[in-house]
């Protein structure tokens, strides 16, 4: 029975107790060679103890491989520590971020809902002022008298007149606008309101008495040039005047001959070329290309002309013109009655006034804004001394 149980010990068992297994193997070696003994014929007590030696080596190896079994699990479980250790650390340092991330989430939803407050602060504040607004608006409009409409009809009839005077200098709308804003002020019928028709009339003077242009007239006969520029004759070659020569005549005396017989050479060569003497600059005839130019100038600066008329530039405007007429004057035939006419209408139009003097302001422009402000005024203070015990 002692031979299985050894024979039958597995390596498990030699992790539980090593040293029981030592001290059992010598036994097992023992028993070993007591089991051959029973069955067969004894052996020579020479062989017992090499099988003492296999014996004691094999349980040295047996516990040199406890001892590495040992270390082996020893150092797996110190290898899972430290592994356990680092993920522990990695675990801390994730919820450490995850904190400060819902720290920082939490700082942004609070500075959010602060903000959403505020605007809904301002926007209720704005909304009260709004209210209010209106009420004033209302009460305004439940205190105002009819008549006041005229007023305010009036006021706007003064405002667009400065306009059509000082942006586009047009004093005869400007007049008639004042005009109209007289009457809706005579029609109201109030005493208190006749300064500002004093005033109103003495505007509407001072209007009446600026000279008026006739800038659409001038822009119109300016064009009507340009179109007549492409018509122009051109002047043929200008040359100097010939000298004048005496005519040599042929004398009776003998000694003279050699000039006799010249001057009846010259008299008679006469008959087929005429030799005259010039001194002085010729000016020869434009090539198309120059007369082109030329048209083109004249053109550009009666457009230039054009300009200064609605900008009221009355240096610019004479100088074009002069400029204009200097070229047609050198350029164009002079004896042709198209010519003359081009250039009288020149001169004509170079001397007209393209600039006037207009009044710096309106008198009754502040004056009919300073009453309908009172009036206003007037209106809203008895409403806010009603609300303010309310």
């Amino acid at each position: 029975m002692t031979d299985k149980k050894t024979n039958n010990e597995t390596p498990a068992d030699n992790k539980q107790s090593a040293a029981s297994k030592a001290t059992d193997k010598p036994g097992q070696s023992s028993a070993k060679a007591q089991a051959p003994a029973a069955g067969s014929a004894p052996k020579k007590p020479a062989a017992q103890p090499a099988e003492k030696k296999s014996g004691s080596k094999t349980g040295a190896i047996a516990i040199a491989l406890v001892i590495a079994l040992g270390a082996g699990l020893y150092y797996h479980g110190h290898q899972q520590t430290q592994t356990q250790n680092a993920q522990m650390a990695a675990l801390k340092q994730q919820l450490a971020g995850m904190q400060s991330q819902l720290e920082a989430a939490k700082q942004d939803t609070l500075n959010q809902v602060e903000k959403s407050l505020q605007r809904t602060d301002v926007s209720l504040s704005q909304q009260e002022k709004s209210i209010s607004g209106l009420q004033l608006a209302l009460a305004e409009m439940k205190g105002r008298r009819p008549n006041d409409w005229l007023l305010a009809e009036a006021d706007y009839l003064v405002k667009m007149a400065g306009r059509k005077l000082w942006l586009e200098h047009d004093t005869a709308s400007a007049s008639i606008l004042l005009e109209s804003a007289d009457h809706r002020i005579a029609e109201l019928n109030d005493p208190s309101l006749t300064p500002i028709r004093e005033a109103m009339h003495s505007d509407i003077t001072a209007l009446k008495a600026v000279a008026r242009i006739d800038r659409d007239g001038l822009v119109l006969r300016l064009t009507s040039l340009q179109e007549a520029v492409p018509g122009l004759p051109l002047a043929n070659a200008i040359m100097p005047e010939a000298e004048p020569v005496e005519e040599a005549t042929v004398t009776t005396s003998v000694n003279d001959w050699q000039e006799n017989l010249m001057t009846s050479l010259k008299k008679f060569s006469e008959h087929f070329v005429t030799y005259r003497t010039r001194d002085g600059n010729v000016l020869p005839l434009l090539s198309p290309k120059q007369h082109f130019y030329l048209q083109e100038n004249i053109k550009s600066k009666l457009e230039t002309a054009i300009k200064a008329v609605y900008r009221e530039q009355g240096e610019l405007y004479t100088k074009s013109l002069t400029m204009a007429k200097e070229w047609a004057e050198q350029f164009y035939d002079m004896e042709d009655p198209a010519t003359q006419s081009f250039l009288q209408t020149l001169d004509k139009l170079s001397k007209e006034s393209i600039q006037t003097s207009y009044p710096a302001k309106l008198k009754s422009q502040p004056l009919i804004t300073d009453a309908i402000s009172e009036r206003i005024r007037q209106q809203v203070k008895p409403l806010s001394t009603e609300e303010n015990p309310a």
